[in-house]
């Protein structure tokens, strides 16, 4: 059986992209980094993969707002095959400055590039960057990514502009009414976050949401730098004997092609 075919689409200022391909490639996929202005050129490329990733980093320098610039080339030149892999049954994942591109360039909370932008990630409350490990709560969803998650799991997180908004109350009504939200900030004891331990003042304590299908997840914490035991901070203590917390999320993608 052929391996599922992994893009991770980098551009400049993208600074998660080895990772993101290196845990894909772990849990069995065939990942391949690929610039996006080589998809520009080539968009029917889209169609040889079955996941799309668009890692973490600082696209273009943030300039705009936070994955802005990264957006508008999705969807103003990508729209039509990105509709097309999305309704062919594929998969999205935006991870960080992926997840602030997705949501601002139509694919979420719904794949529309023509409906107006009804959530973002804004500025950290805090008003500063904020590098620290959180705790998140995996709520009960169609998410094909967190399939085989636990409960809770613990991520690190790494942002300037995190901060989850919805442009009014019924879009919040409606992602819980969908189930599209997937993961939420949790204090140590498993209850609401206040910050550090909600790290930007999302909203609710959102940290992740996918579209109505499942196949299509952003959040702002990072999986990928939590596949190995030796990456959790206190791995010296609670030792060695353990699955990582991010890994299943990359094997549960690529099991869902098996």
């Amino acid at each position: 059986m052929m391996k599922p075919r992994v893009l991770v689409m980098r551009a400049a200022g993208s600074n998660c992209d080895s990772e993101t391909a290196f845990d894909f490639n772990q849990a069995g996929g065939a990942a391949v980094l690929l610039h996006i202005n080589r998809v520009l050129e080539n968009p029917a490329l889209l169609a040889d993969y079955q996941i799309l990733a668009i890692p973490g980093g600082f696209t273009y320098g943030d300039d705009i707002s936070a994955g802005k610039v990264m957006a508008n080339q999705l969807r103003f030149h990508l729209a039509d095959h990105l509709h097309a892999f999305h309704q062919q049954g594929k998969l999205i994942i935006g991870i960080c400055n992926g997840f602030q591109v997705l949501v601002k360039a139509g694919l979420l909370p719904v794949v529309d590039f023509s409906r107006e932008q009804s959530v973002t990630l804004t500025n950290n409350d805090s008003g500063k960057y904020d590098d620290r490990w959180v705790y998140l709560r995996i709520n009960e969803s169609p998410c094909v990514f967190t399939r085989t998650m636990k409960e809770s799991v613990y991520f690190p997180v790494a942002h300037a502009e995190g901060k989850f908004v919805v442009r009014d109350e019924s879009v919040l009504q409606e992602l819980w009414r969908n189930r599209q939200v997937v993961f939420q900030y949790i204090n140590p004891e498993g209850g609401a976050a206040a910050y550090p331990w909600n790290p930007n003042g999302s909203m609710a304590d959102i940290a992740g949401i996918c579209d109505p299908t499942g196949r299509v997840l952003g959040l702002m914490p990072h999986p990928e730098r939590n596949i190995d035991p030796t990456h959790h901070p206190a791995w010296t203590r609670i030792g060695l004997n353990r699955e990582a917390d991010g890994a299943a999320l990359f094997s549960n993608a690529i099991a869902y092609f098996s």
